[in-house]
């Protein structure tokens, strides 16, 4: 008697446990308490989840995001997931312990507005602002084979791990009582200046492009940002 069923992503015939055409499994498992503790396990866990992904990231940041885009990809939690996993991380950790920067809004006009919430919502604001960083080092790199999206794998990763770096010292500071945040800005700075420039190889030039090209999209972001709000109380 023949027990094939047809896959239901393909539709070819399936013998076996999984589709040999396209790799989905013949029966889905049912979704209950042992399933969401396996996903979450699968994003924790050091082998390919966040914590073997930080600590490559960490260790060596050019040579395993070149592997992620040319060699490998699944091994690293996915940069998306990453970037908005450790945005959140960041964002629990400041405003439980209320290290976040909090900026006056000393007129009731939509650039003070924007400027708070942009204070207020680091996490989110980077990856955002991210975007711009990623326009300017395509423009100073644009020599090199990498286009627009790859380096905004990049960033996604290095911006990752500057969130988790923000995050340990805003934990700190809610914990000690001493002003360190500012001090996990730098080293968040500094960090991503480093990993970006080892994943264009490290040459020292290379070293002046990033920062030039860091400082410029955070600069330009800042003042789109003002601009929006000054168009705001415009109208």
């Amino acid at each position: 008697m023949d027990t094939a069923v047809n896959c239901k992503s393909c539709n070819e015939p399936i013998n076996k446990n999984f589709c040999a055409n396209c790799g989905h499994p013949a029966v889905l498992k049912r979704v209950d308490s042992h399933y969401l503790l396996h996903e979450i396990q699968h994003v924790l866990h050091f082998e390919k989840g966040i914590g073997y992904t930080a600590r490559e990231l960490l260790l060596r940041p050019g040579i395993t995001v070149r592997r992620f885009l040319t060699e490998d990809r699944s091994r690293l939690i996915k940069p998306i997931i990453f970037i908005i996993v450790t945005s959140l991380v960041y964002s629990v950790v400041s405003h439980f312990f209320h290290t976040e920067i909090e900026m006056p809004v000393l007129y009731n006009s939509a650039v003070f507005k924007i400027l708070q919430w942009l204070q207020g919502h680091y996490g989110y604001a980077s990856i955002i602002m991210g975007m711009f960083i990623a326009f300017f080092l395509k423009l100073f790199f644009r020599k090199l084979s990498y286009n627009l999206f790859e380096i905004l794998v990049l960033l996604c990763f290095v911006m990752g791990i500057g969130m988790l770096i923000s995050a340990l010292f805003a934990l700190m500071e809610g914990l000690t009582h001493i002003e360190l945040s500012n001090t996990g800005y730098l080293i968040n700075f500094l960090y991503s200046i480093w990993a970006i420039t080892m994943f264009f190889k490290g040459k020292v030039v290379h070293f002046f492009k990033v920062f030039v090209a860091y400082i410029t999209g955070v600069l330009v972001f800042a003042i789109l940002a003002i601009l929006l709000g000054v168009l705001i109380d415009y109208l």
